[in-house]
C-alpha cells in the first residue's frame, strides 16, 4: 500500500480531475477551490489541480455550459491522486459501462495514484473494475441503481465519505467538500484543513451521514431533536454515557432516540461518538505532547491499546506514526493560500 502520509511534506502534490461529460459543475470545481487553497510556508503550492477529459476536449456539465480541460488520459500517469467528478453520462448510469481507454488509464493510475470520486463518480471507479470487494459511496439518489449495477461493491449510503485501501468516495452533493477537506487532513493535519475550511466558510468537520438528508415523509414528532444528547457526549467524552442516559437527556425512550439520532445523524449513538472521539484525539496528537493513554483517557477510549486498535482499523496508521508523520508537516509548513 502507498504511504500516503509522505504527501505531508512533499509539494506540489499533483491532483488530476477526471471529468465524463456531462459533468457535475459543481463536483469539478471543488477539487481546485479546497486543495489549491493549501500552500507551503515558503509559499508554493501544496496541491497542483488539473482538470481532464478523455481526448482533451471541452466537456458539457449538467448545468448547460462548458469546461476546458487542461489535458487529456495522458496527465493520469503523473497524477497522485486521481479525482473522477460526478457525472450524469448515460453508459456509466444507466449501463455501468465507461470506455476501455478509461478503465485502462484508472486501472493504471491505481497502481501509483490514491483514487477519489466525488457523488456519482464512484459509478465510473466501479465500472473501470476498481470498487469490486470495496466499501463505498455514492449519492443516496441513485444508491439502487449503483446496487444493481455493481453487486459486488459494499456500498453504504450512509457515510458522507468512504475510504477504503487507498480508494476514497464521496456521497452526493457538498459531501465532496468533507472528502477533498479529508484529504487536506490526511496530508497536513487537522490545523491545517481547519483553516481552509474556515477561508472557505465551511464546517471544518460535520457531523454524521448524508441519511440525514434523505427526502422522508414528516412524522408528528419530527420537531424533537437528539442534539442536546451529541451536545452532552461531546462535552463529556471521557465518561461512558449509556442510551438509557441519553434517552433521557433528550426526553425520549431509548427505543425513540435510536430511531431518531440514526435519522438526523445516518449513524447509531456508538458510531457518532468513536467519530468525536478519533476526531478529538487526533487533535491531541498533533498539537500537544502528551502521552497516548492520556490522550485516550481524555477521549474516552479507555486506554492506548484502545487507541491504538481504532486508529489502526480507521486510519490504517498507529498514534506514534500519526504524531511523526504530522510534525514533519508542522516543520515543512502548510496554510491556506488568499
Amino acid at each position: 500500500m502507498c504511504n500516503y502520509w509522505a504527501m505531508a511534506v512533499a509539494a506540489p502534490h499533483h491532483v488530476t480531475v477526471l471529468a465524463l461529460a456531462p459533468v457535475v459543475g459543481f463536483d469539478l470545481s471543488i477539487p481546485a477551490q479546497m486543495l489549491a487553497a493549501v500552500e507551503t510556508r515558503a509559499g508554493s503550492a501544496a496541491y497542483e489541480v488539473r482538470t481532464v477529459t478523455p481526448d482533451g476536449s471541452a466537456v458539457p456539465t449538467v448545468s448547460g455550459y462548458g469546461v476546458t480541460p487542461q489535458g487529456d488520459l495522458s496527465l493520469l500517469e503523473h497524477a497522485d491522486t486521481v479525482i473522477v467528478a460526478g457525472t450524469r453520462c448515460p453508459d456509466v448510469l444507466e449501463d455501468g459501462t465507461v470506455d476501455s481507454s478509461v478503465a485502462e488509464a484508472l486501472r493504471a493510475a491505481r497502481r501509483r495514484a490514491r483514487m477519489v470520486s466525488l457523488c456519482t463518480g464512484s459509478f465510473v471507479l466501479a465500472a473501470a473494475g476498481l470498487l469490486e470487494g470495496y466499501r463505498a459511496a455514492t449519492h443516496w439518489r441513485y444508491a439502487e441503481q449503483f446496487r444493481r449495477l455493481f453487486p459486488s461493491v459494499d456500498l453504504d449510503t450512509n457515510p458522507l465519505y468512504v475510504a477504503d485501501r487507498g480508494i476514497l468516495t464521496s456521497a452526493g452533493g457538498a459531501a465532496a467538500i468533507d472528502l477533498c477537506l479529508h484529504l487536506v487532513r490526511e496530508d497536513h493535519g487537522s490545523s491545517v484543513a481547519n483553516r481552509v475550511a474556515r477561508y472557505n466558510v465551511v464546517a471544518p468537520m460535520r457531523e454524521g451521514g448524508q441519511a440525514q438528508y434523505i427526502d422522508r415523509p414528516v412524522t408528528e414528532d419530527a420537531g424533537t431533536s437528539t442534539a442536546r444528547a451529541r451536545t452532552l457526549m461531546t462535552e463529556h467524552l471521557g465518561r461512558q454515557l449509556s442510551l438509557k442516559e441519553l434517552a433521557a437527556h433528550c426526553h425520549m425512550s431509548v427505543r425513540t432516540f435510536t430511531r431518531r439520532f440514526r435519522q438526523e445523524t445516518g449513524c447509531s449513538p456508538a458510531e457518532w461518538l468513536a467519530s468525536v472521539r478519533l476526531k478529538h484525539a487526533r487533535h491531541l496528537l498533533e498539537s500537544t505532547e502528551l502521552p497516548v493513554d492520556d490522550i485516550a483517557a481524555r477521549t474516552g477510549m479507555g486506554s492506548g491499546t484502545n487507541l491504538r486498535q481504532h486508529m489502526r482499523t480507521t486510519l490504517d496508521t498507529t498514534p506514534s506514526a500519526y504524531r511523526k508523520a504530522f510534525r514533519s508537516a508542522t516543520t515543512a509548513g502548510t496554510s491556506p493560500r488568499p
